[in-house]
């Protein structure tokens, strides 16, 4: 059985069955797609790689502390940034 390395809501890594949903970048503290345009350039340039990680879902990214991508999340993006600007004023 193949088992994927998921990052929990507590941040740290654990084992699935099932693959992750999203993936992130662990040193910008983002996530999205994994078909994200954004990520897809970042991968082919290298380097990315080392710091990706992977979600079950978008509950799981948000409690481990990373934000949408503004790329292919836009509208969560958008209601992220909202609610920080709300909370920084």
């Amino acid at each position: 059985m193949r088992t994927y390395t998921l990052l929990g809501a507590d941040g740290h890594a654990c084992r699935s069955a099932t693959p992750g949903t999203l993936g992130g970048h662990r040193r910008s503290r983002l996530y999205g797609r994994l078909d994200c345009p954004s990520a897809l350039r970042a991968i082919a340039r290298g380097g990315y790689t080392r710091h990706r990680v992977f979600f079950a879902d978008e509950t799981t990214a948000v409690g481990a502390g990373y934000r949408p991508c503004a790329v292919c999340l836009p509208h969560q993006y958008t209601r992220w940034k909202a609610n920080r600007e709300s909370t920084t004023s």
